[in-house]
């Protein structure tokens, strides 16, 4: 078995993979979730409504990876399936909407109101997924059903759960970022450390560490809590 590669600069290893995000986001939990359908919009001739059935015609991928959190916590080797961004955009959305030839920047946007970007030039990586199952399981409210984001190369608030609408736009003027500016990166790319903007990813790194096991026990608690009231 080859060795593992060394973790990103910061990053620490942990054994369990968390729900885990912004705080006011710990609440924002379904239960349930209605049909895959997502809304295709941003600068296109044709906005689009994509299922499941359209999606699911496209090569699925299985990939193992790693996920890194900007919080500087890592989960080793989960086992993702999907389908291949680059594969959506070339065969779905380029041919059906459209897009302008200029289009540079991809918005995500979440069923709980999370929203994420990338330059689409990143989402269009060999390893950047729209991903349905996790270790050979459906995608559970967990962690992002019906469909979620994995961009291995980038931290974890570059990967959004719970996909409702995917927007292309020729600059970022249309998006407005989940959380304060200076933790937010255009690009996120963890071998570069870019976990935000205007201060140092080490810097960020000491700020970040203490709020990791309170966010976890927060999450927990929400999701149980959600799925308590969901049973009376």
């Amino acid at each position: 078995m080859p060795p593992q590669k060394p973790l990103p600069p910061g990053q620490r290893e942990i054994d369990k993979f968390p729900r885990f995000g912004l705080s006011p986001y710990a609440r924002r939990f379904k239960t349930e979730f209605d049909p895959l359908s997502l809304v295709i919009s941003g600068d296109v001739q044709d906005n689009l409504t994509i299922t499941a059935t359209e999606l699911t015609a496209l090569p699925r991928i299985r990939q193992q990876s790693d996920f890194h959190c900007v919080t500087t916590w890592t989960k080793r080797g989960l086992h993702w399936s999907g389908f291949r961004f680059r594969d959506f955009f070339q065969q779905i959305v380029q041919p059906q909407a459209m897009p302008a030839k200029d289009v540079k920047l991809v918005i995500f946007r979440s069923q709980d109101g999370y929203r994420a970007s990338l330059p689409l030039a990143d989402a269009l990586a060999e390893d950047v997924l729209l991903a349905d199952t996790l270790d050979n399981m459906p995608l559970t409210a967990t962690h992002g059903a019906p469909l979620r984001l994995i961009a291995p190369a980038h931290y974890g608030y570059k990967n959004a759960k719970h996909i409702k609408a995917i927007e292309f736009w020729e600059d970022d003027s249309k998006f407005r970022g989940p959380a304060l500016g200076f933790m937010i990166h255009p690009r996120g790319r963890v071998a570069f450390e870019e976990r935000g903007t205007g201060v140092p990813g080490w810097l960020l790194r000491y700020l970040y560490r203490p709020l990791i096991k309170p966010t976890i026990r927060q999450f927990e608690r929400a999701e149980k809590e959600k799925i308590a009231e969901s049973k009376h």
